[in-house]
């Protein structure tokens, strides 16, 4: 159960040959550019526009570290937009996708979309809820609204493969001069998986390795969820299995979790303990992966409130920089690289969100 959106924003660590002029100054030898998408706001928590490189200084690992690139605010953004329209959220699928289409208008025109969503197709003679991509990345304006008008319902939530289908498929090129550095995800979302053959470390991982920003628009289905929950199993919400053995592998570990996957044997006390730690969880991975991105979660009580969330998500990105930088520990050896980056000749109060860091790439 969740409802999910996605857009592409910060590219991961690339490779690349030194910019053109800084070859005698600087030699670099197989070494990969590291891409640190930036929001900058003031006291009041507007964003601050128009500074330059010079406003900006990187450090990995406490050390400073030589600017490469710089793409100010007006630079575009790839998005790739995922829509779950499972459990509680099936009903309101058209204010999903008027949501959806006002979070498109509110981008800029070099901005390019990427639409995924979920359905519930038959495999092995069993309805499996599977991610689909509708629309591959575009910045045709109609293609996406005619997109959007093909997103169905599904009867569960693979969200988990979705965050990976990302990565992997809207994602799997590198992405061209115009776009590098500035992809990301934004996920409306409960952020509650139920069917994902996955998990999260998983995509998190790969996520972080290919630098995009995620945003999240965290809708509270809960109280929804746990009112179906009670009761006669059979008419019931069920968890599913893959709830239920996540919740005790996780939680539990110890736990007979063949025992406990059989849902009729839960009592109601049991069921609200499991969806508590499974909401709880699913905020707690939110959280983490914008934070650690250099993105952001939007609650929102329910989906009549996304429309502005996305309007928010809409106007930061369009007020991203993005630097780049090839790193001084050239050693390929898969350790996490801390980044942090200071600000100068800026007001009192100025505030920076940025990526937090990086997996330095193995031989």
């Amino acid at each position: 159960m969740a409802i999910s959106w996605i857009y592409a924003g910060a590219s991961y660590a690339q490779d690349k040959k030194p910019p053109l002029g800084e070859e005698k100054d600087v030699i670099k030898i197989d070494t990969q550019l590291v891409d640190v998408p930036i929001v900058v706001t003031d006291r009041a928590g507007k964003p601050i526009l128009d500074l330059k490189q010079s406003n900006f200084t990187v450090f990995e690992d406490g050390k400073r570290q030589e600017l490469a690139e710089f793409a100010a605010t007006t630079a575009p953004f790839e998005v790739a937009l995922l829509l779950d329209t499972s459990g509680s959220t099936r009903a309101d699928l058209q204010l999903i996708q008027r949501a959806a289409q006002s979070f498109i208008d509110s981008l800029r025109p070099g901005d390019r979309v990427s639409i995924i969503a979920f359905k519930s197709g038959i495999e092995n003679q069993r309805s499996e809820a599977k991610s689909e991509i509708i629309s591959e990345l575009t910045d045709s304006r109609a293609d996406l609204k005619n997109a959007l008008a093909r997103v169905g319902t599904s009867n569960g939530t693979p969200y988990y493969d979705s965050l990976l289908q990302v990565v992997e498929t809207v994602f799997a090129n590198q992405p061209t001069e115009e776009f590098r550095g500035r992809r990301a995800l934004v996920a409306l979302t409960d952020g509650v998986d139920s069917t994902s053959i996955s998990d999260f470390d998983e995509a998190r991982e790969k996520l972080e390795q290919a630098g995009i920003i995620a945003y999240f628009i965290q809708v509270d289905t809960q109280q929804y969820f746990e009112n179906e929950l009670l009761g006669d199993c059979e008419t019931a919400i069920r968890f599913s299995s893959a709830q239920i053995r996540r919740y005790y592998r996780t939680f539990y570990p110890k736990a007979n979790i063949e025992k406990a996957s059989n849902f009729c044997q839960l009592g109601d006390f049991e069921r609200l303990a499991i969806s508590k730690k499974l909401y709880e969880l699913a905020n707690t991975e939110m959280t983490s992966l914008a934070k650690a991105s250099g993105g952001k979660v939007f609650p929102v009580g329910d989906l009549s409130e996304a429309r502005g969330a996305f309007r928010s998500v809409a106007a930061e990105i369009g007020t991203k920089y993005s630097l780049g930088y090839y790193s001084s520990n050239e050693k390929r050896d898969g350790t996490y690289r801390k980044i942090k980056v200071d600000l100068k000749g800026l007001p009192p109060g100025a505030q920076i969100r940025a990526r937090e860091g990086y997996t330095a790439p193995t031989n």
